[in-house]
């Protein structure tokens, strides 16, 4: 006869303490908020006072040199919307901007193309494109400036020794104009070059091989496949660069125009940034200028909904 086994059932395992999961890391609730409050600290100082204090000034009328505030409501919102020289500004900061933004975003696509290629040297091409955005403002806004130089530019001088001509760039309104249009393009041209070239290195190159089997040209691959693929980058790219288009484009103007020449009520290339440094430190108008700022804070919330509205529903999110 065969014996015959019992069978045991199986011992419970024990747990670890790492299979355990852990109630709390911290043994007391006010180590977190020790560790907060560096960051707090700075967040309250140099972001949330300025607001608050920004909000509260658009309702008075200071004086910087003098000391002194008069509550008058929203007099500054009422005579800003009024001013013919506001309403120009406000015009020329969105054509700027929509020149800067669609040039900016399309040159850099074909540069991230042609940088994506598998050629010699790639690396160093790469580098290259990717150079102006480490520039700051005002250094590129220098480099520019000695470029076109009306009397001692480069540009000027070889314009003089191949065509006899030597453009007045700083002092025509719309040479100007241009002229800052196409520094801000270049210097934010990197900074796009790099999420393009991020963006395309992880499209699969299955995709593109089999249109290419199934006879695709290289533009029907472009429009069918790069472009909806790319779609959400390209919308991550056109909210930044009209952030930059608003804001960083101070740098640029201060050193290469200073919001001159003039054309109309105002220069011409004084944007909404450059006109609130303006009122508020060159005309001491501190109250107006914080009213100015109030308004590009609302601008901007606009435009931002007004983009995910609009944009969010053309962008294709792949699997």
């Amino acid at each position: 006869m065969t014996p015959t086994t019992t069978e045991h059932p199986p011992r419970p395992k024990k747990k670890n303490k790492a299979d355990t999961p852990e109630q709390g890391i911290f043994k007391s609730r006010l180590l977190p908020w020790l560790f907060l409050l560096p960051s707090l600290l700075i967040l309250a100082v140099f972001l949330y006072y300025p607001a608050i204090e920004t909000l509260r000034l658009s309702l008075y009328q200071s004086s910087v040199f003098l000391g002194t505030e008069r509550f008058v409501g929203l007099e500054n919102f009422v005579e800003l919307l009024s001013s013919p020289v506001y309403h120009q500004s406000i015009l020329q900061t969105l054509v700027f901007m929509v020149i800067t933004v669609t040039l900016g975003i399309a040159l850099a696509f074909v540069l991230a193309l042609l940088a994506n290629r598998p050629i010699r040297g790639a690396k160093v091409y790469r580098l290259l494109l990717i150079y102006p955005y480490a520039l700051s403002p005002a250094i590129a806004g220098t480099l520019w400036l000695f470029l076109f130089n009306p009397e001692i530019g480069l540009v000027n001088a070889l314009l003089d020794s191949w065509f006899h001509i030597k453009p007045r760039w700083l002092d025509t309104p719309f040479l100007a104009f241009a002229l800052v249009c196409g520094a801000a393009i270049w210097k934010s041209l990197g900074y796009n070059v790099v999420f393009y070239l991020a963006a395309l290195q992880n499209i699969p190159g299955d995709i593109l091989e089999a249109a290419q089997i199934d006879g695709a040209g290289s533009w029907q691959r472009i429009r069918y496949i790069l472009l909806p693929m790319l779609s959400p980058m390209t919308f991550f790219l056109v909210f930044t660069n009209i952030v930059q288009a608003l804001f960083d484009s101070f740098g640029l103007v201060d050193i290469l125009t200073r919001g001159g020449p003039v054309y109309g009520q105002t220069g011409i290339t004084s944007f909404l940034i450059y006109q609130l440094y303006l009122d508020g430190f060159s005309n001491a108008k501190t109250g107006f200028a914080a009213a100015q700022a109030v308004l590009m804070l609302i601008l901007v919330g606009a435009i931002t909904v007004l983009q995910f509205r609009t944009g969010g529903k053309q962008v294709h999110h792949g699997a």
